[in-house]
């Protein structure tokens, strides 16, 4: 190998690096900012929620059930369930990206989509 070619790889390199963190910059630039909860029931889309607005929402399953969703001060969790173990109700109010809150007996979940992502792993939560 010549000089002058380890001279064009590194250039190669150096103007690839720049252009994917160019790339990286344009698109965060350009995405949606916005964060909602998004609501499912038996893996269908029941529907989605701003975390920027307050909402209490009555989620009725195709079983009979329902819970109430909850959104205040940027935080969503389930107020009320009639499933039997209430673990949805106990669990705590959720804000970071990916967080989720889950209905076993309905077959709902709740998850945050867009937003901040917690800095603590979510094995320590």
């Amino acid at each position: 190998m010549k000089k002058n070619d380890l001279i064009l790889i590194f250039g190669i390199l150096i103007l690839a690096l720049f252009f994917y963190g160019g790339m990286h910059l344009w698109q965060k630039s350009h995405t949606d900012d916005s964060t909602y909860v998004e609501v499912k029931i038996d893996g269908e889309i029941y529907g989605t929620y701003p975390l920027d607005e307050d909402i209490r929402e009555r989620i009725e399953s195709a079983d009979g059930g329902y819970n109430i969703l909850v959104i205040s001060d940027g935080k969503a969790s389930i107020e009320e369930a009639n499933c039997p173990d209430k673990i949805c109700v106990n669990h705590r109010a959720i804000h970071y990206s990916g967080d989720s809150v889950v209905c076993l007996p309905h077959k709902l979940t709740v998850t945050v989509v867009g937003g901040q992502e917690d800095e603590i792993d979510a094995s320590t939560n």
